[in-house]
């Protein structure tokens, strides 16, 4: 069974200084969930988890060019917009 919902999680527009603060608070977030869970599998099973690492040097890595993208609009002097959504399908049964 498909089934897809789609979530708006932001939708505007933002100055430079607004849009590095959501930006950043979003990522952030995202990466602290990763180093969680990178930490309890230390914890739990000895080694870290492979897949939070990843996604965590991902994760700082767009950071990093969301920040040049946002500094070269601070430069031009403008305004920002963006949209981010949630797009939710099922996959699979959770055991």
């Amino acid at each position: 069974m498909e089934k897809q919902d789609i979530f708006t999680l932001i939708e505007g527009e933002f100055t430079p200084k607004e849009s590095r603060e959501l930006l950043f608070s979003v990522f952030k977030s995202k990466i602290r969930f990763h180093r969680l869970k990178n930490f309890s599998s230390q914890e739990r099973f000895g080694k870290g988890d492979e897949k939070a690492l990843s996604r965590m040097v991902q994760l700082q890595e767009t950071l990093a060019s969301i920040f040049k993208v946002i500094e070269s609009a601070e430069k031009e002097n403008q305004i920002l917009e963006i949209k981010a959504e949630i797009i939710l399908n099922f996959t699979k049964s959770a055991k």
